[in-house]
């Protein structure tokens, strides 16, 4: 009895040894040497896995930025230029340049501009929202309201003001993650160009209808005229289905456009109070 319990201690303890020999000629052959850098570049980054770098993480964006030969492409939306800087004096590469964003929501759609015409009673989301009907407006293209884009911003940088009904964007806050972008079924938030005293120009609106309907819907829906093209002298306005649209890359914040829109789909912010003489009203503003 004692000589078949010795000699099944001694199979087992072969049979051990013979599989962890294969398992560490299996480990050898196909281990992975990951580089170090990896880990100092991650934890340079915010660690705010937000996804607006386009990877499923900061460690999977922190392999990428090791692995590229340039980091032109690459960048951190939250981190900015700053952490972007550090990150190249770590793999030693020359730092890309950073533009910086902000998002802006492309609706003026407010009670008094767009008046409700029925009442959703169901799921408080826009996804949801958008797949039923087309929503509590004549407007098909507005905002729905539901707030999902409020709920995919990690940095606190939106509210839903309960007066407008829009999502407000704080620009101190916002770190154009494009959380909020993918979030919106609408398509009516945009990551622009970050103009100097925030100050920015664009086209609150994003109906696609012929004049006629998009003004009967919103009383500041853009209604395709081109007004706004033949005023800019930097090509920075383009109509395209009825549709304007203010490139921030090209826009020289001169505000001709603002003035010469006929339905106030035009927005301007963070500028001085204009002044009521004409010549001055079209002054422009082009230190940017």
């Amino acid at each position: 009895m004692s000589f078949t319990i010795l000699n099944t201690i001694i199979m087992l303890s072969l049979l051990g040894m013979v599989a962890a020999v294969i398992l560490y000629v299996i480990a050898q052959r196909f281990k992975v040497i990951e580089d170090p850098r990896i880990d100092i570049v991650a934890d340079t980054l915010p660690g705010a896995n937000c996804g607006g770098c386009g990877f499923a993480g900061c460690r999977s964006l922190a392999e990428a930025l090791v692995k590229a030969d340039s980091l032109e492409g690459l960048l951190c939306p939250p981190g900015g230029s700053e952490t972007m800087a550090k990150i190249a004096v770590i793999l030693d590469r020359q730092p890309a340049a950073v533009e910086p964003k902000v998002a802006v929501v492309r609706c003026n759609g407010t009670p008094e501009n767009c008046a409700r015409i029925t009442n959703y009673d169901g799921a408080i989301n826009c996804r949801v929202a958008h797949s039923l009907y087309r929503g509590t407006t004549a407007c098909q293209y507005g905002c729905l309201g539901c707030g999902d884009c409020v709920t995919a911003c990690k940095f606190d940088a939106m509210v839903m003001d309960p007066v407008t009904k829009l999502p407000v964007i704080f620009d101190d806050k916002c770190v154009a993650c494009g959380a909020c972008v993918k979030a919106c079924p609408r398509n009516i938030i945009e990551l622009r160009k970050k103009s100097r005293k925030d100050r920015k120009i664009y086209v609150s609106c994003v109906n696609r209808d012929k004049g006629g309907p998009a003004k009967k819907a919103c009383n500041v829906a853009c209604i395709g005229c081109g007004k706004c093209v033949k005023v800019c002298a930097y090509d920075a306005i383009t109509v395209t289905d009825n549709l304007a649209f203010i490139d921030s890359s090209k826009c020289k914040m001169c505000r001709k456009c603002v003035a010469e829109c006929p339905t106030g789909a035009i927005i301007e912010l963070n500028f001085p109070v204009r002044e009521q003489t004409e010549a001055s009203r079209l002054e422009p503003d082009v230190k940017e």
